[in-house]
């Protein structure tokens, strides 16, 4: 099974970027659906992007929609999540999760078979 580490969150001030990287040691890293999930205290766990085995089919929250990027290097096991324009409400612990399943409910958080640990983002008004 794929093991998941997520690195790259922090503190930034509104409007700020980061870019948080979920990097895999798995042995088969290109059949795996990848998607980035967040979760804020006391709220419920959210879809924000997910990508295809090729990379060429991506998927995003409305709420992130010309504002975050995924992307994914498969000749380094790693997918990425560039995150501009950032807001308050960015702020949560995001996760990355993935699935070889041949489809994946991509918006939800019970349809993933695999998650790392998570980072913080945190943006500041």
């Amino acid at each position: 099974q794929e093991l998941l580490v997520e690195s790259g969150g922090g503190l930034v001030q509104v409007g700020g970027s980061l870019r948080l990287s979920c990097a895999a040691s798995g042995r088969t890293f290109s059949s795996y659906h990848v998607g980035w999930f967040r979760q804020a205290p006391g709220k419920e766990r959210e879809f924000v992007a997910a990508i295809g085995r090729s990379g060429g089919s991506t998927t995003y929250a409305d709420s992130v929609k010309g504002r975050f990027t995924i992307s994914r290097d498969n000749a380094k096991n790693t997918v990425y999540l560039q995150m501009n324009s950032l807001l308050p409400e960015d702020t949560a612990v995001y996760y990355c999760a993935a699935d070889d399943a041949a489809f994946v409910n991509y918006r939800s958080s019970y349809a993933w078979d695999y998650w790392g640990q998570g980072t913080q983002v945190t943006v500041s008004s």
